[in-house]
């Protein structure tokens, strides 16, 4: 409940102190009193735009102050648990506004911001004006009432965690999709371009070596014929050099005796001999070998021919460089038949979790068919009661796609005068007939959900005699489980007060200020009296007034 609100220095409010009662509060006064600026106050700490301009003395600042006593409730919890905020049964919620306009928040004490107030006061405050019931007309507002009647918190807060889950795979999905898209579009380029390579199979290092083996047939003649001369002046003619460097030894031996320097360039000589000779073999082993074949050379320029093709179309230099490029176009192909098999994986996650969330979908389906005839019932018999003894509501539940709501369009149609012709509240229902539906709807709602403080400014206009005094009997039920804060100008619903106050303007210090008074049994008669009759009411007004508020 709201148990007490602190104003200073907003509007024509110096300084104004209220405490509030647990059940029916009622306020009234004459238009311009400044009703609507306790509202304006109210709607500071509920977390409104600031604005300097209701500052009454702009070198001060602008501080309401609301304190609310609570019952043990989930969300109000978690909410301090998540803000790291020390919980109390009283909860204390204060803005304040600086002349330089900015403004600063406060929940028992803490700094909060602007978004955090605006969380934790829609759980302490429902409020309604004369001007807000296009709500009722809004199809989301529509289905929170059905399903508030019909119980379905718990399996919406279950459909809530399951389709967040089944949202998020369906993202997951897409993501793929895409990747699988880009990935065909490049996937039958790639596979050609890998086939060329499959096509001759490069090996590492190949081009490469047939260049040099290229080179060495195209002068295989050239080759052989140096090759030979060299064996020649070697191992062949008259004088080879291994047979002359052998004479050379020889000779070198006769002279040892000499110097002892002799025998190492002796023995290096003959070194030199040996290896002479080893590299003569060697180089007929090469001539040996070397066979100049017309067929494996064109074997070789139509491989090297193919393998430069490769290199220039991929714009690189070596053999190696193009293995790389062979290995990255079978990997990206690989990719592609993994994202495949990806897909499969979750679009069975998909299935699944949609079957669940549409199963428990199902289930809140059931619920609210199965409570729509007792909540259109209900809301017809408190019009009647209202003073709307024609009028009807038909609540019609369709079939939509799945959310987070479940799979329907919930619509309240609504007949003023039992035509039987429906249409949706916002085309065909009055002002007062919507206030006086959003009050039908809501004293029934209270019943099911612990609702927060009930604020109705204004709500009965449009309506006088039984039907305000039927509304003000309502207000008095509802007030039995729930605070109520109700400003009227109908006396048959002030006369249901537990708490009546009266504002009013006062001047003081030649200057002119709102003031709120908390009133006696006797001046509640008076303030009856005076909205039957006027100013100074009679005998007659006094009477009724007290039969009213009996």
């Amino acid at each position: 409940m709201l148990q007490k609100i602190n104003i200073t220095n907003y509007a024509i409010i110096d300084a104004l102190h209220i405490e509030f009662a647990h059940n029916l509060n009622i306020i009234t006064g004459e238009t311009g009193a400044g009703k609507s600026i306790l509202m304006g106050a109210l709607d500071l700490v509920l977390g409104k735009r600031a604005d300097v301009a209701v500052l009454k003395n702009i070198d001060q600042k602008c501080i309401v102050e609301a304190h609310f006593i609570v019952k043990e409730q989930e969300k109000i919890n978690q909410f301090f648990k998540e803000a790291d905020i020390d919980a109390d049964k009283e909860i204390i919620v204060r803005r304040e506004i600086a002349p330089n306009g900015k403004s600063r928040s406060f929940i028992n004490d803490t700094p909060v911001s602007l978004t955090q107030l605006k969380q934790l006061t829609q759980f302490l405050v429902d409020l309604h004006r004369q001007f807000d019931t296009q709500d009722i007309g809004s199809e989301n507002f529509q289905r929170e009432v059905l399903d508030a009647i019909a119980d379905n918190q718990p399996l919406l807060a279950e459909l809530k965690i399951v389709f967040n889950n089944y949202s998020i795979k369906k993202i997951e999905l897409t993501k793929l999709l895409l990747q699988q898209e880009n990935a065909n579009k490049e996937a039958d380029y790639n596979s050609f371009l890998l086939e060329e390579f499959k096509a001759i199979q490069v090996q590492p290092n190949e081009l490469e070596e047939l260049d040099l083996e290229l080179k060495l047939l195209s002068n295989a003649e050239n080759v052989k014929q140096q090759l030979s001369q060299i064996y020649g002046a070697i191992n062949g003619g008259d004088e080879p050099l291994s047979q002359h460097l052998k004479t050379i030894s020889q000779k070198l031996s006769t002279i040892v005796e000499y110097n002892k320097n002799i025998i190492d360039l002796q023995q290096r000589l003959l070194s030199a001999q040996l290896e002479i000779v080893d590299v003569a073999d060697e180089l007929e082993k090469i001539d040996e070998e070397i066979i100049y074949n017309p067929e494996r050379l064109q074997i070789v320029n139509d491989r090297l021919s193919a393998g430069y093709k490769l290199l220039k179309k991929h714009g690189v230099q070596t053999t190696s460089q193009l293995l790389e490029i062979q290995e990255n176009l079978q990997q990206k192909l690989s990719v592609s038949k993994n994202i495949n098999q990806s897909i499969i994986d979750i679009e069975k996650d998909v299935n699944y979790v949609y079957n669940k969330a549409n199963s428990i979908a199902k289930n809140i389906e059931a619920n609210r068919i199965q409570h729509i005839i007792a909540l259109q019932k209900n809301v017809n018999k408190i019009l009647f009661q209202i003073g709307m003894p024609n009028a009807q509501i038909k609540i019609e539940v369709s079939p939509s796609e799945l959310s987070a709501t479940g799979i329907n369009e919930i619509n309240f149609l609504f007949d003023a005068n039992k035509s039987n012709k429906f249409e949706p509240l916002y085309k065909v229902a009055s002002g007062g007939e919507l206030s006086r539906l959003m009050l039908a709807v809501k004293s029934l709602v209270a019943k099911k959900l612990q609702l927060p403080v009930l604020i109705f400014d204004e709500i009965d206009t449009g309506i006088s005699g039984e039907a305000a005094k039927q509304v003000g009997i309502i207000m008095k039920s509802l007030s039995t489980n729930h605070q109520l804060i109700a400003i009227t100008h109908q006396p048959q619903i002030a006369a249901k007060a537990d708490a009546h106050y009266f504002v009013h303007k006062e001047r003081k210090n030649n200057n002119t200020q709102t003031n709120v008074k908390l009133l006696s049994n006797k001046e509640q008669i008076l303030a009856i009296a005076q909205m039957l009759s006027g100013e100074k009411p009679t005998d007659a007004a006094l009477k009724i007034a007290a039969e009213m508020m009996e």
